[in-house]
């Protein structure tokens, strides 16, 4: 039963009581006019008696739906108090500035005044949680935005080389111009060699796709892997290889054994990195 529903009884039990008492007076007053029968009353007590339940039934459910309302309103608050320390802390993870995603403040609203006349408490209570609901839903606009640019921070970090790209050893020859090891004229070196012992495992360096596993000429047993925006990366010199074409790897995921196959004077990997089909200084992407 609404609200409008319940005060209309209200009003009408009023109306009903105000009627009989007035045909009671006038019966007093006018007595010898108009008598009023001793069944009549007996019927006024009657309807009268079942007014008052029913006005004691609709003032209960009333108070039922007021408590309902307070207790949702209870509820709402909790809420809104939940997503507002889940906002705060994804954006103090994420290192937002504050302002972009603002959790402290409710949303700005507005709108005309409401009519006048209705009941205060139930208004009350049904803009409160007009109110309440207007903040839970930007809330829940701002989470949604912050989930998706974190999520998208994530899927680029791990897509973009990092990290060392075997579990142990020490670079032994970097990125640039050097001497050859097999012609001793200066070359250009197109990746970084790190030094291990036979066995030491090869690990990716980000997300991707195997895009070639196998031998490959000067670099021996060759793992390369596609990681999208235009990364590729390479592991070269390899004893054994642990994946195949088209197999998916993850960061730190084992793809090959250190060795010394191909052009190589010794147990080492070569690491390449090529952004958009061209070679870059991997060290830069090693010490992240």
């Amino acid at each position: 039963m609404n609200f409008k529903r319940l005060l209309a009884y209200s009003a009408g039990g009023a109306a009903v009581l105000l009627l009989v008492a007035g045909a009671w007076h006038a019966g007093s007053t006018w007595g010898g006019a108009s008598p009023v029968s001793t069944h009549t009353i007996a019927r006024w007590q009657e309807d009268l008696a079942e007014q008052q339940a029913e006005l004691g039934k609709i003032g209960q459910s009333v108070d039922d739906r007021v408590a309902t309302l307070a207790t949702r309103v209870g509820q709402m608050q909790a809420q809104l108090l939940r997503l507002d320390a889940l906002g705060r802390h994804l954006t103090e993870v994420a290192k937002l500035k504050r302002g972009e995603f603002d959790f402290d403040q409710p949303p700005a609203v507005g709108g005309p005044e409401s009519a006048a006349g209705e009941s205060p408490v139930v208004p009350a209570l049904d803009a409160m949680i007009d109110s309440l609901g207007a903040q839970i839903e930007d809330r829940r606009r701002q989470l949604t935005a912050l989930q998706s640019l974190i999520l998208t921070r994530e899927l680029a970090r791990q897509i973009v080389p990092g990290g060392r790209p075997v579990e142990a050893g020490y670079i032994s020859s970097l990125y640039g111009q050097r001497t050859d090891p097999f012609e001793g004229h200066q070359a250009n070196h197109q990746g970084i060699d790190f030094a291990a012992p036979p066995g030491t495992r090869v690990l990716a360096v980000a997300d991707g796709i195997v895009s070639h596993a196998g031998a490959d000429g000067g670099y021996g047993r060759l793992v390369e892997i596609t990681h999208g925006n235009g990364y590729l990366t390479r592991y070269a010199h390899n004893s054994k290889l642990l994946v195949e074409p088209g197999q998916t790897v993850k960061r730190g995921d084992a793809i090959a054994l250190i060795g010394s196959t191909g052009r190589s004077t010794g147990t080492h990997l070569h690491f390449e990195v090529l952004q958009d089909g061209r070679p870059v200084n991997p060290l830069s992407f090693v010490s992240r």
